[in-house]
């Protein structure tokens, strides 16, 4: 996935009250960012972290720019949560998922379980229909391992039961994992951080839910899902 429009280079400051993040331009402009993460962005709140922005020229925004990618690690990482339902729309498209190619439609934001919204609804007159939800990845603490969630995620908790639930009824489901960054080889769930999602994944898996986790390549100018990483439980 291309960016509109090439990113602006800037240092990061800090972060807070989840969606504020203040940087510095090349220039010495002083600014705030909108910062798309809900999460605790562990090992991405380093002040003096090269830092990458999209500017928007919608003069709705209170904020024109967004924080899409910091350097951490020696390379390149996604923190916007929004962008992996676009790269995986993306990728679906193109068929680089093999597991979830070949669908004859797919649908998004498809209301199911208790009052959730799955991610993508896959759906074929011969295969059936597979509920596919998504799930940002950028947090690396031990090198080459991937882990999710950075904080406690009840939401993806739930979400996983309501995977097995679909699974229970017939149908395919699978949890997908973007990771963000180019340096991980491996995924796990982040058992220390939220044992209830760590213990949800498993649980899901022995119900039937595939895991699948996918690295991308990430640029200045894009972000693409491009290998497959293999999950440890």
């Amino acid at each position: 996935m291309d960016f509109p429009a090439p990113l602006v280079p800037a240092t990061f400051v800090r972060r807070y009250k989840r969606f504020f993040a203040d940087v510095v331009l090349a220039d010495g402009t002083e600014l705030t960012a909108h910062c798309p993460n809900p999460g605790a962005m562990l090992g991405l709140n380093t002040p003096g972290l090269p830092a990458w922005l999209s500017v928007s020229d919608n003069p709705k925004r209170k904020l024109s720019h967004t924080l899409e990618l910091l350097e951490a690690d020696g390379g390149l990482v996604g923190i916007n949560t929004l962008l992996p339902n676009r790269l995986v729309a993306e990728a679906l498209e193109a068929g680089t998922i093999p597991e979830l190619a070949g669908y004859a439609s797919v649908r998004r934001e498809v209301k199911y379980g208790k009052a959730s919204r799955v991610d993508f609804l896959l759906e074929d007159p011969v295969r059936g229909r597979c509920w596919l939800e998504v799930k940002n990845v950028h947090l690396m603490r031990t090198p080459g391992l991937a882990e999710f969630p950075d904080c406690v995620a009840a939401r993806s908790t739930r979400h996983l039961e309501e995977l097995a639930d679909q699974v229970t009824a017939g149908d395919r489901a699978v949890a997908l994992f973007v990771v963000q960054r180019t340096d991980c080889e491996a995924f796990s769930a982040c058992a220390d951080l939220d044992p209830a999602f760590a213990r949800g994944l498993e649980a899901a898996a022995e119900a039937g839910v595939e895991v699948m986790a996918w690295a991308c390549e990430v640029h200045p100018g894009e972000v693409t899902i491009r290998r497959a990483l293999p999950w440890r439980p």
